[in-house]
């Protein structure tokens, strides 16, 4: 127990980055995968399945509206094993600052190649995205997390989302008045269209529009919350409860507080920062207890690749044909397989990410920013 709680304290955790990469899964293909099962597989299980990974139009919550604030969530889990680390090393506070400014820059760049700029058409680009997203959390979060202590973090994080809720509710919209939560007459809407140039995801806003930025900085301090708990000097299974308690606590507070504030992942509301979070909370508890407690590593290997250059196959397979790499080694087989059919180019193109990120896994290339 005392090797346990010292690799908690001083090394990686391997069950945060087994999470990174379960949540990757199904961004990089996982998805994909289960959604053919409805095609060969006519059950009430697949077709429920099938709804799950998609996205809510607006208000509500699928398990697809828990993927992005859950790799925020694991990235503000990993502040306290990384920022916090190197001032308790007594490395210089200029150049903590600079490192984090460095990513922020660089995923903010990435980000924004994402989304097309190198095309040079900026009237028609998207500006805000998932990288830039990533990046501005990232940011505030660190910033935070070398400023300030716990306590402090968990009061900005309550008042953050009681801040939000009142602005978001009692600022009239032009048009529409207050407390407007649709999509045309919602305050995150009406802030995006007059401040964001080019292209808006959803027309009237921004799927990562500017206000509801705020509330996704919370989701990244709860997660370094959970870091800080992990970097205690509490036994292993004393950690996983307090995190599950944690996350039943949360679901539970974004639930009811859903009924005055609902939950809606385009807007980021305040609901749904604990109602996600809260699931956060519980799928690292579940991870952390079996990787790291109980030591049951050997079906972790899977996720861990995926997770240690989640990044690298986000922006890459933006460029990458990936789909065109499995229907080149398994056209022939998918047009023979039967039932199966359906399933073969989804996993083929899923095989062809996964070994690429093996490769580098086994080769320690680790593109991080």
């Amino acid at each position: 127990m005392e090797n346990q709680q010292r690799d908690s304290n001083s090394a990686r955790v391997l069950s945060i980055d087994a999470l990174r990469g379960f949540d990757m899964f199904w961004i990089i293909g996982g998805g994909a995968i289960f959604e053919s099962l409805s095609e060969i597989w006519k059950h009430p299980i697949a077709e429920t399945i099938n709804v799950q990974l998609s996205h809510v139009e607006w208000e509500g919550f699928h398990f697809e509206d828990l993927i992005f604030p859950l790799f925020i969530f694991v990235m503000g889990a990993v502040l306290p094993f990384s920022i916090s680390r190197r001032v308790e090393r007594g490395q210089d506070v200029v150049r903590v600052h600079l490192h984090v400014i460095r990513r922020t820059a660089l995923l903010l760049l990435l980000g924004l190649i994402y989304n097309g700029l190198l095309e040079f058409n900026w009237s028609e680009m998207r500006w805000p995205g998932v990288l830039q997203r990533i990046a501005l959390c990232y940011f505030f979060a660190a910033l935070i997390v070398i400023h300030t202590r716990w306590r402090v973090q968990a009061i900005l994080v309550g008042v953050i989302l009681l801040l939000y809720w009142a602005v978001t509710m009692l600022v009239p919209v032009p048009g529409y008045g207050a407390g407007n939560l649709t999509m045309e007459g919602c305050l995150s809407s009406w802030i995006d269209q007059h401040v964001i140039r080019g292209v808006l995801y959803y027309k009237h806003g921004d799927n990562e529009g500017l206000i509801s930025t705020f509330p996704a900085v919370c989701t990244a301090l709860l997660g370094a919350l959970a870091g800080q708990w992990l970097r205690s000097d509490r036994t292993g299974s004393r950690k996983a409860a307090g995190l599950a308690a944690a996350g039943v606590l949360c679901v539970i507070a974004g639930y009811v507080w859903g009924h005055v504030f609902p939950i809606i992942k385009i807007l980021w509301t305040s609901s749904y920062v604990l109602f996600a979070g809260g699931w956060s909370l519980l799928l690292l508890a579940v991870f952390y207890w079996i990787i790291d407690v109980m030591r049951w590593r050997w079906w972790a290997f899977f996720f861990v690749v995926i997770g240690m250059n989640a990044i690298t196959i986000y922006f890459l397979q933006r460029f990458v044909d990936f789909d065109g790499i499995a229907r080149f080694f398994l056209g022939g087989i998918a047009r023979h397989a039967g039932l199966l059919t359906p399933l073969v180019l989804p996993v083929g193109a899923f095989a062809a990410r996964w070994l690429l990120l093996w490769f580098l896994y086994r080769h320690k290339a680790f593109f991080r920013v």
